[in-house]
């Protein structure tokens, strides 16, 4: 990867496209936001395919999350608390619980940071007829 400063922030170039990051929203994506996505999705994605391989079903996924930092030490990440609300037929609590906590285990992003920021990962079910 390859990051060239722009007046404010840096920019890099991805298959996906134009990437722009900076510490004001108005020129690009911040760093902690970055960051606290790459963990979230991340360990959403590695759970919507533990629980295909399982042959659960789900209908969707909503991820919603919210961090905690620590002003007094440089505004660091110290706590990433993610809630899935997880949409299917027929779903079983402790199946889903169980594959959370394999989630957490293999996602790569999670285990980056483990020791230093705190993840909490928590779930509802939303049970359709369909």
């Amino acid at each position: 990867m390859e990051f060239k400063m722009k007046e404010v922030g840096f920019t890099s170039e991805f298959e996906f496209g134009e990437l722009h990051v900076a510490g004001d929203e108005q020129y690009g994506y911040r760093p902690f936001q970055l960051m606290v996505s790459a963990i979230v999705v991340c360990s959403g994605g590695v759970l919507r395919k533990i629980l295909e391989k399982k042959r659960i079903h789900i209908e969707d996924i909503t991820i919603k999350s919210e961090v905690e930092r620590n002003e007094s030490e440089a505004n660091r990440i110290e706590k990433i608390s993610i809630h899935y609300v997880i949409t299917g037929k027929d779903l079983n609590e402790g199946k889903i619980s169980q594959a959370i906590e394999l989630a957490n285990k293999n996602c790569p992003m999670t285990q980056s940071v483990k020791g230093s920021i705190e993840i909490e990962e928590t779930f509802e079910l939303v049970q359709t007829n369909g």
